[in-house]
């Protein structure tokens, strides 16, 4: 009987609207899981990397580089600072400013891209200003591998393409290995090096690293309550019919 009465003309469309409204929480809540599998995938990968040694990049020649991000690595060799860029909206203890991002020059000849770190952003709006910042060849890097992005993720700003005439581009958005290569004169690695920071060393550029949380998130609570709203709505709307008939 309820069931008849919920497709008939005067309820047909609050049920439909139940069930379309039903049908979205119940895959809002299977997204969440989504997002749960990938934070766990997140975490063993994470985990696992951090456990290896670090990885010398002037021994190792073979190693799959794109799956190893956030391992530790060191590697030595000679910056180029012509070639470097800037990656804007960076910012240290509250002050706006930009990283610079600089290929290292490997002695076999390949090149792995830096993040050296903050730089002020007063004085530093034209590759010219960042030559105060340059550093004593050969350098040594300890640090991190990470991964750049293929594209601007959804909400961010993309970077502009080159102008007609135009060469290269100074400042970034993101880092986007397929753009940067285009206006490197050498192939560069997969990846590029976050140096460990030091807490002593205040003297720009200065390197920092993002502080990873081990921790599963809300996805779990998050999907729960998806599904509990789709419950209500699915056992809740047959009693409020009911409920109407009585009356």
């Amino acid at each position: 009987m309820i069931l008849r009465k919920m497709f008939t003309r005067k309820w047909i469309l609050t049920t439909l609207l139940i069930l379309l409204g039903a049908a979205l929480c119940i895959r809002l809540g299977i997204w969440q899981l989504d997002r749960l599998d990938g934070r766990r995938a997140f975490n063993a990968h994470y985990l696992s990397v951090r456990a290896m040694p670090p990885l010398d990049l002037n021994a190792d020649t073979t190693s799959d580089l794109a799956s190893m991000e956030y391992r530790a690595v060191t590697v030595r060799g000679e910056y180029d600072f012509s070639n470097q860029v800037a990656l804007l909206n960076q910012y240290h203890e509250g002050l706006l400013g930009y990283h610079l991002l600089t290929p290292l020059l490997l002695p076999d000849g390949r090149a792995v891209l830096v993040e050296r770190g903050w730089i002020p952003a007063e004085g530093s709006g034209t590759p010219e200003g960042w030559t105060r910042f340059d550093e004593a060849a050969p350098a040594q890097v300890q640090g991190v591998m990470r991964l750049g992005v293929a594209k601007a993720p959804f909400g961010g700003r993309a970077d502009p393409t080159l102008a007609p005439g135009q060469t290269r581009l100074d400042f970034w958005n993101f880092v986007i290995f397929e753009r940067l290569a285009a206006q490197i004169p050498y192939p560069i690695l997969p990846i590029y090096i976050q140096p460990n920071p030091d807490a002593n060393d205040n003297k720009p550029p200065i390197p920092s690293q993002p502080e990873i949380e081990i921790t599963e998130g809300p996805h779990f609570g998050y999907a729960l309550q998806w599904f509990s709203f789709a419950a209500i709505m699915l056992v809740g709307y047959p009693f409020y019919l009911r409920k109407q008939e009585a009356a």
